[in-house]
C-alpha cells in the first residue's frame, strides 16, 4: 500500500470531489468515483445515487466502473485507475478486483466498512486471482471533510 497524498492523482480526485458534492446536494452520502485510462484520461465518473435510484449496489464506484466498462466496450478494465474519495467497501473493492483494475486510489479512510486495508483488505487477498496497486491518502482531509459535514448536518435534525 502506498500513501502518496495529492501526486498524481489530485486532478482526478478533485473530480471524484465534485461528484461526491453534487451527491450529497441530491441526498445521497457524499462519495465520488472517477475511472482513469492507462493514459489518464477519464473513463467515467459518478456520485453515490443509493437512495434515489433505491439501488443497494448504487455506490459511486461501481456506477464508474460499469460506466468505464460501457465506454470501453469491455468489463476488463486493464490498464485503468479507480480514483475515489472513500475507501472502498466489500462490494466496491470486489468489483474492482473483478474489472482488473491496474489501481485504486482513494482519500479518506474508512475504518467502520473499508476493503482496501482498513477493516478488511480484500484487494490484496492472494486467494484472488487479481490484486491492484492501492494507493491512500490522496486529498484525505477534504475528502473526510464533506462526509464529516454532511453527517455532522443529519445528525442536528
Amino acid at each position: 500500500m502506498t500513501s502518496a497524498p495529492d501526486i498524481p492523482y489530485g486532478e482526478a480526485m478533485r473530480l471524484a470531489l465534485a461528484e461526491a458534492v453534487a451527491a450529497g446536494e441530491r441526498g445521497e452520502v457524499p462519495v465520488g468515483a472517477v475511472v482513469l485510462d492507462a493514459a489518464g484520461e477519464v473513463l467515467a465518473a459518478a456520485g453515490n445515487d443509493r437512495e434515489s435510484a433505491a439501488d443497494p449496489t448504487g455506490h459511486a464506484e461501481v456506477l464508474a466502473l460499469r460506466a468505464a466498462a460501457r465506454s470501453r466496450g469491455s468489463w476488463r478494465l486493464d490498464g485503468c485507475t479507480l480514483v475515489v474519495t472513500l475507501e472502498p467497501c466489500t462490494m466496491c473493492a470486489g468489483a474492482a478486483v473483478l474489472a482488473r483494475v491496474d489501481r485504486i486510489v482513494y482519500g479518506a479512510v474508512d475504518v467502520k466498512g473499508g476493503a482496501v486495508g482498513s477493516l478488511w483488505d480484500v484487494v490484496r487477498d492472494r486467494r484472488l486471482n487479481h490484486r491492484p496497486e492501492v494507493v491512500m491518502g490522496v486529498m484525505a482531509e477534504e475528502c473526510a471533510a464533506i462526509l464529516t459535514t454532511f453527517f455532522a448536518t443529519r445528525r442536528i435534525r
